[in-house]
């Protein structure tokens, strides 16, 4: 594997808006910022980028959301997949709650009614079937992964390696694999995981502490500020939402040292309209997002010397190699698990 030259994609979570330091709501469907993705398309033409964007069901419902995406699919410039918000996909006969915007926690019969109903309103918008899936907010277990294998879906992005969302109702990933693999629960979708991991003098002890970063004790008293600040260790992930251009070359520099070749740049499409996520709040803001953007790219192919690909070319690769070596002789089948839900009773976020 470390010979293989380094790849990286793009993944764009493209969803309503909402207010996210306020409750859940089936009432927030508005969908306005999707043309907006317009700014920073022209650094996606540039580097050959092709980027993915996961819709969820207020955009592939929404007909001027659907016309900007359908026309940069048909000229070849995006791929579509789809996300799952579960408080504003059908069937609603669910309690909006914290715990419940993580599909994983609702009842295996629900979510994949859920799954139906957005599968068939991308299929129906864009004319054909969507093959790669991404849990809202990483929501993503076992029963997720058997509901979309039998959909047909060839590829999910959902997992986030060394986070433990427990605290908040979620799954717990801190030890889930972090490189592509073959989901256990569903052999036939590959799992291409959020591209996360650790940088700092002690990077390599990153995955064995991860719970370490999501412990509330823990940042009460600002543990993983300090050992960041000490240039110890920094979990950190490929996003330019909330994390600078030098941080994660700095995290991709750790990342190929340590053999990785995969990458994921993941961010939210409400993102590139100033006032909708924290990341971006001013038009200087969204200047410095989409210039981030653009300087992590130009780092990957000019100093780390990669290429730039999509899930579903990664998807392909991979089952040619997986053709050619039998399951039993592949590296790394034995290490990899279903993704946990969330423990019943856990508390949800306030």
């Amino acid at each position: 594997m470390s010979a293989r030259v380094p790849e990286l994609l793009v993944v764009v979570d493209t969803e309503e808006e909402f207010d996210w330091a306020q409750p859940f709501s089936r009432s927030n469907t508005a969908t306005r910022s999707i043309p907006a993705q317009a700014a920073v398309q022209p650094i996606y033409d540039r580097f050959g980028v092709v980027p993915t964007y996961v819709i969820d069901y207020p955009v592939a419902t929404d007909p001027a959301a659907v016309a900007f995406l359908r026309r940069l699919k048909e000229e070849g410039r995006a791929e579509i997949g789809a996300h799952l918000h579960p408080w504003v996909t059908p069937p609603h006969s669910e309690k909006v709650s914290a715990r419940n915007s993580y599909e994983c926690n609702l009842p295996p019969s629900l979510e994949r009614a859920k799954i139906v109903a957005l599968t068939e309103a991308i299929e129906s918008a864009f004319g054909d079937r969507p093959t790669v899936f991404k849990a809202g907010r990483h929501g993503f277990g076992a029963s997720t992964a058997r509901a979309i294998s039998a959909l047909g879906y060839k590829v999910d992005c959902s997992l986030l390696p060394y986070h433990d969302m427990r605290g908040d109702g979620g799954p717990d990933f801190a030890r889930a694999c972090a490189e592509p693999h073959w989901l256990y629960a569903a052999p036939n979708v590959l799992e291409v995981p959020v591209t996360n991991g650790f940088f700092g003098r002690l990077a390599r002890a990153g995955p064995s502490i991860a719970h370490l970063f999501d412990n509330r004790a823990a940042a009460k008293l600002r543990i993983p500020g300090l050992l960041g600040k000490a240039g110890l260790v920094t979990r950190s992930r490929l996003s330019p939402e909330g994390i600078s251009a030098a941080e994660q070359c700095r995290l991709l520099d750790a990342l190929v040292k340590n053999g990785k070749r995969v990458f994921t740049l993941v961010y939210h499409s409400p993102s590139l309209v100033p006032g909708n996520t924290p990341y971006v709040r001013d038009e200087a803001e969204l200047a410095a997002f989409v210039a981030t953007i653009g300087q992590v790219l130009t780092y990957f192919r000019d100093v780390i010397g990669g290429r730039f690909t999509t899930l579903t070319k990664v998807h392909a690769r991979m089952s040619a190699e997986r053709a050619e070596c039998p399951p039993a002789a592949q590296p790394g089948r034995k290490a990899q698990f279903d993704p946990p839900v969330a423990a019943a009773g856990r508390a949800a976020r306030g």
